[in-house]
């Protein structure tokens, strides 16, 4: 506070909250103090239980997810924008203002910075994001409504971008001792500041945390996505991937079964391109056609000619980068290592797996450490290496 005005209005303020203490719609005042550069005010503090905070969360994710599988991201999702429908203790909620939402194909990234700042995804800041953005905005208010205070804040809205691109949220000061490890779990899968190793709205429904047999799971636009990137993959990527497919917890196949129940298999127990296309039609609306989602389906042909199992599906649908923000991803990954070592590691060099990578000869160097020398095959660091896929387009661009 630096005048005379400003100081006056923070004494009327803590007179007004004294003067009118006692009403139960008003917030309950306790105390202020100051020190040599701050005026404190002291209030009661608000949190959700973990089961009422679900019961909001579970509503959002729901409406979030129709909206994805119809290609549209929201990208002002904030408690403001869910409306309770009436005053009743158990009304259901509703999403408003669409003014900063618009129509994503399935493979295009936004760039334009818009939302509100402490709910902004860090990829938003990068001005390159999709669906995902949204999930992080869920977990904001997940947080808020868990602990009662922001994940990312600071004075100035400068400030705040910052604590987004560079902060980690906070789980050790109360309450979070008290909440549920799995209701830590489920934030922390949703804050992740690669967008890549998020849960989407769909796979966040069927998490531990919020896990319902009876209620319907929906069908993700993320299968379609993974599915598509198969189908185009070289035979050595299938095996890897088909190999991290087998090590699995049962905890990940909850999700894999009920999107391959939602295909509803032929009586031969496997799909085709017309279960996917099928599938999608039951769900479109206008803003499907209007955001081309459809237009993934010519990319999934392959799959007119044939027809994939509960296990190839198992392997086209899972993504490595989420499978790496598990805790249990040492041992995920050494499981499959030795499934690959099996049955799909051979002989590769240096050359061949950069065609593999779409890398260039400026890569070799960095390839070199992920073949053994032993027998010229991927070692285990080859082999979480060449899943990924990423870090060495990184390497590659610095070397050049």
């Amino acid at each position: 506070m630096t005048t005379a005005i400003s100081i006056e209005d923070v004494r009327r303020e803590v007179k007004i909250l004294k003067a009118l203490a006692g009403h139960n719609n008003l917030v309950r005042f306790y105390d202020a103090c100051e020190d040599a550069n701050n005026v404190y005010i002291i209030m009661e503090g608000g949190r959700y239980t973990e089961e009422d905070a679900k019961v909001i969360v579970v509503q959002i994710l729901s409406v979030v997810a129709f909206c994805h599988l119809q290609g549209v991201v929201h990208r002002d999702l904030k408690p403001e924008n869910f409306l309770f429908t009436t005053r009743d203790e158990g009304a259901p909620m509703k999403l408003i203002d669409f003014g900063l939402s618009d129509f994503i194909k399935p493979d295009d990234r936004l760039n334009d910075i818009v939302g509100s700042a402490y709910y902004v995804a860090p990829e938003v800041l990068h001005r390159s994001y999709s669906l995902e953005a949204d999930i992080w905005s869920i977990g904001v208010i997940t947080y808020i409504l868990l602990c009662g205070s922001r994940p990312f804040w600071a004075r100035t809205e400068s400030g705040i971008f910052r604590s987004v691109l560079r902060a980690d949220p906070n789980f050790n000061d109360s309450p979070w001792p008290a909440v549920s490890p799995e209701g830590k779990d489920f934030v922390k899968r949703l804050l992740n500041k690669d967008y890549r190793k998020r849960m989407t709205a769909v796979q966040a429904l069927t998490h531990p945390w919020l896990r319902d047999e009876t209620r319907p799971v929906s069908l993700d636009i993320l299968i379609y996505k993974l599915v598509k990137s198969y189908l185009r993959a070289t035979p050595f990527k299938r095996a890897a991937l088909k190999a991290l497919s087998k090590a699995l917890t049962e905890e990940e196949l909850v999700y894999l079964r009920a999107q391959f129940r939602l295909l509803e298999p032929n009586k031969d127990g496997r799909i085709s391109l017309d279960n996917f296309r099928m599938a999608l039609a039951q769900n479109a609306t206008d803003a499907m056609k209007e955001s081309r989602v459809p237009d993934i389906l010519n990319a999934m042909e392959p799959l007119s000619y044939r027809k994939m199992d509960f296990e190839e599906f198992c392997a086209a649908s899972i993504s490595t980068y989420q499978l790496e923000a598990l805790e249990g991803w040492e041992q995920i990954a050494s499981t499959a290592f030795e499934y690959f070592e099996l049955e799909g590691n051979r002989v590769i060099s240096v050359e061949e797996l950069a065609r593999e990578m779409n890398l260039g000869p400026t890569a070799h160097s960095i390839l070199n450490d992920w073949i053994r020398n032993s027998d010229g095959k991927l070692s285990f660091l080859g082999y979480t290496k060449f899943l990924h896929g990423v870090t060495i387009r990184s390497s590659n661009t610095r070397n050049q």
